[in-house]
């Protein structure tokens, strides 16, 4: 509670509470209607005589109002609230968001953690995110269950259990596992120094977005998060879809900030003792203003901790606790494995956020403990950067250092290059000009424990979330093994214009998953025409400069007779082309009716994330003579490629293999098809650019 609590906040809040109207308050007192509303507003108090009239109606101990006390046995008032069926006849069988991601810990923790550091409060200290996974059996099991008023949710359960729908086998499962087992695993994901859900019950505001909506991420444009997506992997990792919340507010509301809770559940369309709902149900006060809404509620210390909700400080920021904690990539996980699986996302996705400068704070500290039954199965781990990512957590602590270099002289160092990104105008600004930004470069030398990751790419914006990795291909023989990182946008450090501008075109060029850079409907529907190429120029700009950064230095030319440097020269065999460029891996075909050449061919693609623009060439082998070139009347794309233009195919980044089917065009034979065998070569091509 508030010491600089309002009288009018608190009336408030308790009327509520009583379900008593501000009319039914003013005829109890025998005061006017607009009398209680200055009250209400802190346009005016009631005298001494009247308060104490009030604290009778609600019930309080003489001198609550002062104090400012709630009323007693506030739990009491707190029930499950289900959201009635649609009048249409529309039935929802899931949470649609939910769907956007795997249902793993991994995704959970790289969400979820997005969004914490998007809502930093704080900014001479970090955000803290800790993770705790809580086993419960026996008793607290059972107490739990009760504080969580369990048996009124289990008819609705029931229903919604149905094994013909994806969320319904979820649940039953979940169900029969929690009769089999009578244990039940919590996961409670806990931020500190973070805004916390504030805002009112149902207008704009961080509460609404989280707690009533979907698709709304009430972000600016420069967060990590941008869909409003993130936030249902909380739900998708639970069972049961239900996820408690209990936040301590950077802003008062109704004067308070502290033990503002609400649940939510989410289950699909279900008809419970004659009457459907539609979905979700909440957790909460009832809302006299709004019939069968349920309100958040400020509880007290005790119901916190029955629910499982105490908080280890009073730094504003939320717990989510996840009831019924899964992974649903994973059969059997026990909490050492889950432990150890929200540790190595932690670390994967967000070790550049937790490195320090010498004269700088981290954005983000994370942690992860397991217990059972409230004992200590695993201690608390702080994930430590420097010992999951060594090599590229030295190059951002000696960028925030100012101890970078421009050529590289031993291990330790770090090369600092440049990489330039051309910034469309935006379609609802006036702005025509592109603006040019220039996104940081840092290359390091691999260490050796990173034998199966050496020479790739991790890029990042804003919040120094990795959003995508990348092997560097093409690097010319005898390169030293490095690791190299990009920083863009805000993660550069600057809050320049061109900053600012780059941090709002990436985040427009990154799916749901936030994972790549590259064209989407958010990018061509919110920038001029070029945007996607500005795209890839950028994606191949990053690696042309890392090969630069890493080719080793031209051997000088030396004294020695040039006869004898004939003969003392020992050229290496040249480089097998197989494992850097796309080879055939099979051809099949056969002459047709019409006397074409009717093929398909399979390519072999080695390990690139940038897709290949190749062209495939017909070739006649003639039994004498060289090797004519026919065309192609009709190339189709079968898998991991596309036809652009020209005869030119696109293959897929990333992917290994790829097929496609041709016909040749025979008025453009040198020969009958019958008189000479065909073969197909792939040849590389630029791309056009707008």
């Amino acid at each position: 509670m508030s010491e600089a609590e309002p009288f009018g906040a608190w009336l408030g809040r308790q009327l509520r509470r009583k379900g008593m109207s501000q009319a039914d308050l003013a005829a109890r007192l025998d005061v006017t209607r607009a009398a209680v509303s200055a009250w209400i507003t802190g346009r005016a108090e009631p005298r001494l005589e009247k308060i104490q009239v009030i604290e009778e109606i609600l019930g309080l101990t003489t001198g609550a109002s002062v104090i400012r006390s709630e009323a007693p046995d506030s739990a009491g008032s707190i029930d499950w609230y289900h959201r009635p069926a649609y009048t249409d006849g529309g039935r929802e069988l899931g949470n649609a968001a939910a769907f956007a991601f795997d249902s793993n810990l991994a995704v959970l923790a790289r969400e979820a953690t997005q969004n914490s550091i998007d809502e930093w409060h704080d900014r001479a200290r970090p955000v803290r995110v800790r993770y705790v996974l809580h086993e419960l059996t026996g008793e607290r099991l059972y107490r739990f269950l009760d504080a969580l008023r369990w048996n009124d949710l289990m008819k609705h359960f029931e229903a919604a259990a149905d094994r013909r729908q994806k969320v319904g086998r979820v649940l039953a499962n979940g169900l029969q596992e929690l009769r089999e087992s009578s244990s039940l695993l919590l996961l409670r994901v806990d931020d500190y120094n973070a805004s916390g859900l504030t805002g009112p019950e149902y207008d704009d505001g961080k509460f609404a977005a989280v707690v009533r909506r979907q698709l709304d991420s009430h972000k600016g444009r420069s967060a990590g998060g941008s869909f409003g997506l993130g936030k249902a992997t909380l739900w998708a990792t639970s069972r049961f879809g239900l996820v408690l919340m209990h936040s301590t507010l950077s802003e008062p509301h109704e004067g308070r900030r502290e033990r503002r809770l609400i649940g939510r559940l989410d289950l699909p369309w279900r008809s419970v003792d004659g009457r459907q709902y539609a979905g979700p149900a909440w957790l909460g006060e009832a809302d006299p203003q709004r019939e069968g809404a349920a309100r958040s509620w400020w509880a007290d210390e005790r119901t916190v901790e029955e629910l499982h909700l105490t908080r280890a400080s009073n730094d504003p920021g939320t717990s989510f606790l996840i009831i019924g904690a899964h992974d649903a990539t994973e059969e059997t996980l026990d909490l050492e494995k889950m432990h150890g699986k929200l540790v190595q996302s932690l670390a994967a996705n967000f070790w550049a956020s937790m490195v320090t400068g010498r004269d700088s704070t981290p954005m983000l500290e994370a942690s992860v403990e397991a217990l059972r039954d409230g004992q200590t199965v695993i201690a608390e781990e702080r994930v430590d950067p420097h010992r999951y990512e060594p090599a590229r957590s030295r190059a951002v602590r000696a960028f925030l250092n100012g101890e970078t270099v421009t050529e590289m002289t031993t291990a330790e160092d770090v090369v600092l290059a440049s990489v330039p990104l051309t910034v469309p105008p935006r379609k609802d600004v006036g702005r025509a000009d592109p603006e040019k930004h220039r996104a940081v470069l840092l290359v390091t030398s691999a260490d050796d424990d990173d034998d199966d990751r050496r020479n790739r790419l991790v890029c990042m914006r804003s919040n120094r979330m990795v959003v995508m990795e990348r092997p560097v291909s093409d690097i010319p023989l005898g390169t030293s093994p490095f690791q190299a990182v990009l920083l863009a946008g805000r993660a550069t450090g600057q809050e320049t214009f061109d900053a600012v501008l780059a941090e709002e075109f990436l985040r427009a060029a990154e799916p749901p998953e936030h994972n790549d850079w590259k064209q989407t409907d958010d990018l061509t529907a919110s920038y001029a025409r070029g945007a996607a190429s500005r795209i890839r120029e950028f994606r191949r700009a990053m690696l042309d400069q890392v090969r630069a950064v890493v080719r080793p230095p031209e051997v000088k030319t030396d004294e020695t007779p040039p006869v004898l440097r004939e003969l003392l020269r020992l050229d290496p065999p040249p480089p097998n082309r197989s494992p850097g460029f796309p080879t055939i891996k099979s051809a099949i075909g056969s002459v047709g009716a019409d006397g074409a050449w009717h093929v398909r061919v399979e390519v072999r693609l080695p390990e690139r994330e940038d897709p290949w623009l190749l062209s495939p060439v017909l070739r006649f082998a003639t039994r004498s003579g060289p090797r004519p070139q026919a065309e192609w009347a009709e190339l189709t794309a079968e898998s991991n490629c596309e036809v652009i233009s020209d005869g030119r195919l696109r293959f897929t980044g990333g992917a290994r293999t790829a097929a496609f089917t041709g016909v040749s065009a025979v008025e453009s034979h040198p020969v009958s098809a019958t008189m000479a065998m065909a073969e197909v070569d792939l040849v590389r091509v630029k791309e056009r650019t707008s």
